[in-house]
């Protein structure tokens, strides 16, 4: 059975860091490519960042330069290292990975950055 586990989100102040970590299991976890979305109050859902089984990243325009994605296949983890965090980057944050033809989403861990 396919599955993510997202976590490590939690209350930070703007300008602070968080590291968020998405363990995987049931799958080739080296071959596939991974995904960080997130989806704030109201808003649809956004893809933040991704990297690819070769570890080539993609990042959204609103958090280049401040959030880092990186993989560790020996973990069958993906994180996120996220810096200089905005009141706007509250949302709930999730993992996925495509197997095709079927999409896998954790369940999300919470954001949440004070002003």
């Amino acid at each position: 059975e396919v599955q993510l586990q997202a976590s490590g989100g939690g209350l930070v102040q703007t300008g602070g860091s968080l590291r968020l970590s998405c363990a995987t299991s049931g799958f080739a976890f080296d071959d596939y490519a991974i995904g960080w979305f997130r989806q704030a109050p109201g808003k649809e859902r956004e893809e933040v960042a991704s990297i690819t089984s070769t570890g080539s990243t993609n990042y959204a325009d609103s958090v280049k330069g401040r959030f880092t994605i990186s993989r560790d296949n020996a973990k069958n983890t993906v994180y996120l290292q996220m810096n200089s965090l905005k009141p706007e980057d509250t949302a709930v944050y999730y993992c996925v990975t495509m197997i095709w033809p079927d999409e896998y989403w954790g369940q999300g861990t919470l954001v949440t950055v004070s002003s």
